[in-house]
């Protein structure tokens, strides 16, 4: 008794005869006859049905390109291309028969043998789906024959330990997953569904996007699959999810043919207010674009292959007749399902409209659908540059042992293994082509969105672009404002002022006010600082008063230092006036406040600092300085000053004073509650006047630190000066930056670090001499005598 295997005949089998034979395996069929599998009887041969354009049309580009190559007299001359091409009918059995059956070089399934003598496998250009292209490359792998997949995305088809044979056409889902969770952050949706096949495709996706739109801080609401092995694909149960969940935006990850079971029950159930997020496999088909689909599939948007143009496709498409391609079988099929026709028996039996062979195609046909049928042609090309490449080797310089070179005409499936690693060519529209180390190309995807068209059906029209070549920031380019979503009406209203739209676009939420609160754990914690830095001051002056008779108190102008730690109480405690709900007379009263109080400070730092000058040259003999040391001056200075800001606050108050506002532009989705301060050059003078006055004392203070010890006041308003002027200087940006409530947090916190400062540079050193170092708190000292003592 001879060996042998239980045989079955393989499906959609089509091929040409080639000096090289190309081989490719395609989802003609997207459905199979479930039959009841008990084994009381033999297993019937799977039949096929649901017949796809859009895959029949990817399967004529292998033949297309091979057509294309044969007549090129510049790629490949003198070497005719053959193909042998199967439908997988989205079933394994097939796809593992088809691919024994190419290796075996005939319609036989001969494991381990190649019996055609006459032509060379040289590679093998599919599969459609990630689980048949892995039982795929598990095979092909064994014998490292070449296999470029033109829709597999699974990414552990990268496994070069696995698969080191596998290419692809097609981006990894490890980007698109990335990229479908980006396109949810962008759209700022937080609470989402998931929805994905139960293979390898769909819960490797499932897990990847779940992972990076967690890790964007949004929430998953509840995460399905799509039972691919039940005829109803489990749709009764996950409409039900579906229906129940309050996440009214979707992702799902399937293929256009498992996802229309899944649709057709949401028509059942009528479920019309979702927003659906396409993967790639569904996101461009034309099996959901029919009208009856639009209550549900309106306002889809997903990620797609990226569109190339093939006019002479297009044209070849067209010409298409079944009389010149008597070997198709697959097209006669196409024109019945097209046409709606049915071709005459041999018995010459009566059809209700017979086919002619004469019909158009072009009218069925739009180059939304070649996005598919450019991989293929882009894989068909990289074999035939790969085999260019090979071809053209020069002997001792060739990249195997000894520089030596492959034979075109009986190459081993390895050799052209490494010629096909290192291809780089271009296609017609100029985008460049290679395959990384893992096999994978150049990642680039369009954002299409599902639309009516004239029709009445649904169309896909791109609306942004994933590359992840393109710099840090333009990754993911979408242009928001022309997306059509599925709440989109005539009768559709916009929002009022003080509300604004869910990410579904269907209701309309109150949006919630802003403003530096008592409660915000910024807002309490500038209270806490102010009160406690106000009471810093009211020390300070009660230990001046205690030891007022002390030559360093009597020294430094006792009754200019007791208004200066005043005038800085009120400092501290103008800052509370920036904190909390913006009153209209808050708003009116705080920025006068603060700058009168500042001014007021100032101008005691700066009469002190004169006063300072003028003591110093009053000693001299003769001098006529005497009889401007009294305090009259000093006083009758500060008032001056700050009359002039007294001034500058009136006029501001009369003209354009600061009133209250809820402000909804500086952030969209948020009501700014907070005071405008009515005129920006009023606000900015009297800023500015207060750095006037700190500049001048910083001038005149600098300009007499040299002064003998004695009085070594000129240093310490040196220093406060700078302290101050750099605290402002460094408001400014941070104020013009800043955003909400953080702009009055801003300016709270440069009033307590500039009161700081004067508190810090001229207070602190004089306390710490009376309180600790007492013995230094001497005339003698003061007078310049004494200064070896410790």
């Amino acid at each position: 008794m001879g060996c042998s295997l239980p045989s079955e005949g393989i499906t959609g089998h089509l091929s040409r005869p080639g000096d090289i034979v190309i081989g490719g395996t395609f989802m003609v069929h997207l459905e199979r006859v479930y039959s009841d599998l008990s084994f009381t009887y033999k297993p019937p041969e799977l039949q096929c049905q649901m017949f796809a354009l859009q895959y029949y049309q990817s399967m004529r580009a292998l033949i297309f390109a091979v057509e294309e190559i044969n007549a090129n007299p510049k790629l490949l001359p003198n070497i005719t291309l053959g193909f042998q091409v199967i439908d997988s009918c989205n079933n394994l059995r097939p796809t593992a028969q088809g691919t024994l059956s190419m290796l075996s070089g005939g319609k036989e399934v001969i494991p381990n043998f190649h019996c055609r003598k006459e032509a060379t496998l040289a590679g093998i250009i599919g599969d459609t789906g990630s689980t048949r292209s892995i039982l795929m490359a598990h095979i092909l792998g064994l014998y490292r024959y070449p296999q470029i997949s033109y829709f597999a995305t699974n990414p552990k088809l990268s496994d070069r330990n696995l698969f080191p044979s596998f290419f692809r056409t097609i981006p990894s889902d490890e980007y698109q997953m990335r990229g479908l969770a980006q396109l949810v952050r962008y759209f700022d949706w937080s609470w989402v569904g998931l929805l994905a096949n139960d293979n390898d495709y769909g819960q490797y996706g499932l897990q990847m996007v779940k992972q990076e739109i967690m890790n964007g801080g949004a929430c998953v609401a509840f995460t399905e699959n799509i039972l691919t092995a039940r005829s109803n694909r489990n749709a009764p149960h996950l409409v039900r999810v579906i229906k129940e969940s309050t996440a009214k935006v979707v992702v799902v990850i399937t293929t256009d043919s498992d996802f229309l079971i899944v649709a057709e029950e949401l028509l059942r159930q009528n479920v019309t207010d979702n927003i659906w997020v396409a993967s790639e496999a569904w996101s461009t088909t034309d099996l959901l674009s029919s009208q009856r689909f639009k209550p549900i599939l309106l306002g889809t948007i997903g990620f797609a292959i990226h569109r190339g143009q093939m006019p002479k496709f297009s044209r070849y498409l067209s010409s298409l007749r079944p009389t010149d391609y008597l070997y198709d079988w697959l097209m006669r099929e196409l024109w019945e399902l097209v046409f709606s026709c049915k071709w005459s028996s041999h018995e010459n039996v009566t059809v209700d409209k017979a086919c002619t062979g004469n019909e158009k195609l072009e009218s069925i046909l739009t180059e939304e659908d070649y996005r598919v049928s450019l991989n293929v042609y882009t894989a068909m090309y990289a074999i035939a540059w790969a085999l260019q490449s090979l071809h053209n080797c020069t002997t001792g310089y060739g990249p195997f042992y000894g520089g030596g070179c492959a034979n075109i005409t009986s190459f081993h499936p390895w050799q052209l293994l490494h010629y096909i690693k290192n291809v780089n060519f271009k296609t017609e529209d100029g985008s460049p082509i290679f395959f990384d180390a893992k096999g994978n190309p150049p990642a680039v995807y369009d954002i299409v969105n599902w639309r009516q068209s004239r029709q009445g059906t649904l169309e896909q029209v791109t609306i942004g672009r994933y590359d992840l070549s393109a710099p840090n920031g333009k990754i993911l380019n979408v242009d928001s404002a022309d997306v059509i979503w599925i709440n989109d009406a005539a009768e559709c209203q916009p929002c009022s002022w003080d509300t604004w739209p869910n990410p579904q676009h269907t209701r309309c939420l109150p949006r919630p006010t802003e403003f530096l609160s008592y409660e915000e754990p910024l807002g309490y914690s500038l209270v806490v600082i102010a009160i406690l830095s106000s009471l810093i001051p009211l020390v300070i002056l009660g230990v001046f008063i205690r030891y007022n008779k002390t030559p360093i108190v009597r020294a430094n102008n006792y009754s200019l230092s007791c208004l200066l730690l005043l005038s800085l109480f009120l400092c501290f405690l103008c800052s509370l006036g920036f904190i909390g709900y913006p009153q209209p007379e808050k708003c009116l009263l705080r920025q006068v406040a603060f700058g009168m109080v500042f001014a007021l400070c100032i101008s005691c730092v700066l009469a002190k600092t004169i006063t300072v000058v003028i003591a110093f040259n009053a000693t001299k003999p003769g001098s006529r300085l005497r009889k401007w040391t009294g305090v009259k001056v000093s006083y009758c200075l500060i008032l001056f000053c700050v009359f002039i800001q007294l001034f500058l606050c009136i006029m501001w108050l009369i003209f354009s004073p600061p009133f209250h506002e809820l402000d909804t532009d500086t952030k969209p989705e948020v009501i700014v509650v907070c005071c405008n301060e009515g005129s920006p050059t009023a606000f900015w003078c009297m800023l500015g006047y207060l750095g006037l006055l700190a500049s001048i004392s910083f001038i005149v203070a600098f300009l007499a630190r040299r002064l003998p010890d004695s009085f070594n006041e000129a240093k310490l308003i040196t220093f406060t000066m700078l302290a101050f002027l750099s605290v402002w200087v460094s408001f400014i940006p941070a104020y013009l930056s800043a955003r909400g409530m953080y702009t009055v947090a801003m300016e709270v916190f440069a009033i307590l670090s500039s009161s700081w400062a004067v508190v810090g540079c001229i207070f602190v050193p004089k306390c710490y001499i009376i309180l600790f170092k007492p013995n230094r708190n001497s005339r003698e000292l003061l007078m310049g005598k004494g200064r070896n003592q410790k």
